[in-house]
């Protein structure tokens, strides 16, 4: 049997359920975000044409570019972040749309910007902004060689499209939230197994409190001008540790009863 064309077969899919099939068929959450970055400067630019895009992810006071439909649009965005100001950060600490018609004429951002981006051949910017309801600031960036490109129609495209995506980011920047403190927590505890194990073997070598220990330990840390994992670390390799292990587990979400 013939595969049905699509333009015959059901409704086709919408950017959503699109984007539940990237997060089902992505192999990680870079992976997916760089795919949506993709299928954004498709969706966003229309039929038969294509921009740069990029997402800016605002977090902790530190901004990045977390997907990019090419290398040329996370260099692009990542001027702004060398510069601490530019369309994309203002639309995602703002949480308003900043449009840049064309470049040669732009100079909200102090010439260095516009110069810069302008430098890549790009024309015309648009940064509409995600609304992530506190998780974190985000905005998609878009990027034309062409100059108002973003105008009428594009420019209506974009806010719809961020609007009917913004849920899906949310539960992709919250799942990498919680995949990093998760990762953090297992990092400072296995930090600490082999600290404590040092500060043992300090007080029995010594025949000195924890207290003294620890001074010890931080002493040799200061002078040696290392950090105090790498001086416990090299102390428990010293006396025959072939390793340490951390008791950690992940929280098991499923309830008892």
């Amino acid at each position: 049997m013939l595969p049905i064309p699509e333009s015959q077969s059901a409704d086709p899919l919408s950017s959503v359920d699109q984007i539940q099939n990237l997060i089902l068929d992505s192999a990680d959450f870079e992976e997916f975000l760089n795919e949506l970055a993709r299928f954004s400067a498709h969706q966003v630019a229309g039929s038969g044409d294509d921009a740069l895009c990029g997402i800016t992810l605002l977090r902790d006071r530190k901004a990045a570019t977390i997907g990019w439909s090419s290398d040329s649009a996370r260099q692009v965005d990542e001027i702004q972040y060398k510069l601490s100001q530019g369309p994309c950060l203002t639309a995602a600490k703002e949480e308003r749309e900043v449009y840049v018609p064309d470049l040669f004429d732009e100079d909200r951002w102090g010439p260095d910007y516009a110069a810069a981006v302008a430098s890549h051949g790009l024309r015309s910017v648009l940064s509409v902004p995600f609304h992530l309801q506190g998780e974190a600031q985000a905005a998609l960036n878009l990027y034309s060689d062409v100059p108002h490109k973003f105008d009428g129609d594009v420019a209506d495209r974009a806010r719809g499209y961020t609007r009917e995506i913004s849920q899906a980011l949310r539960l992709a920047v919250r799942f990498s939230l919680h995949t990093d403190s998760a990762a953090n927590l297992r990092a400072t505890l296995e930090s600490r197994t082999v600290i404590d194990m040092a500060i043992g073997i300090v007080m029995a070598q010594n025949r000195c409190d924890q207290e003294t220990a620890v001074r010890i330990l931080t002493d040799a840390s200061s002078h040696g001008n290392m950090k105090l994992r790498d001086i416990a670390t090299s102390l428990v390799k010293s006396v025959g540790g072939t390793g340490t292990k951390t008791h950690y587990e992940e929280p098991d979400r499923r309830q008892t009863g």
